[in-house]
């Protein structure tokens, strides 16, 4: 009787495996033979994940040097340096006292956020960020109003 059921246990294994290869040909949401709703089978080869990798370092790189770049033009940084540059008739010089500092200073930056990030989840990071760069805005907004209109603060 078990040389029986070793038979139909195998015949039965046999067709579960044509069942599997017919129900992966079927697009994705489509229910196989049997009933049952299939998961999305993902075509993506390697090659293409790995380019997906790249994709997303030079997105970062791009997005942090648009970021950098707009947000240091017109700066005072930049204007300082501008104005070191005409004072010292050696602009190339300037070029890299100002070229250095910078690059530190992104160091510092760079170095610091990998720390808090190894500490700190990245959604107490974005917070904090938030609320502090809302507390340089509204101290620069009460400081107009305060330069504005001094009688408002008694002066």
């Amino acid at each position: 009787m078990n040389f029986f059921q070793n038979n139909e246990n195998i015949g039965q294994t046999e067709i579960n495996l044509e069942q599997k290869k017919v129900s992966e040909s079927l697009p994705s949401g489509v229910s196989s033979q049997k009933g049952e709703i299939l998961p999305p089978i993902n075509y993506q080869s390697e090659p293409e994940k790995a380019k997906g990798k790249k994709t997303g370092a030079w997105a970062v790189f791009t997005s942090t040097f648009v970021t950098i770049l707009l947000a240091e033009i017109g700066d005072k940084t930049q204007i300082t340096t501008l104005l070191m540059a005409a004072e010292s008739q050696s602009p190339w010089i300037v070029f890299a006292g100002a070229g250095s500092a910078l690059v530190i200073t992104s160091l510092l930056g760079v170095l610091l956020g990998q720390w808090l990030a190894s500490h700190l989840s990245p959604k107490t990071i974005e917070r904090s960020a938030g609320i502090i760069l809302l507390l340089i805005s509204f101290t620069l907004i009460v400081e107009v109003f305060y330069e504005s209109f001094p009688q408002l603060f008694g002066n």
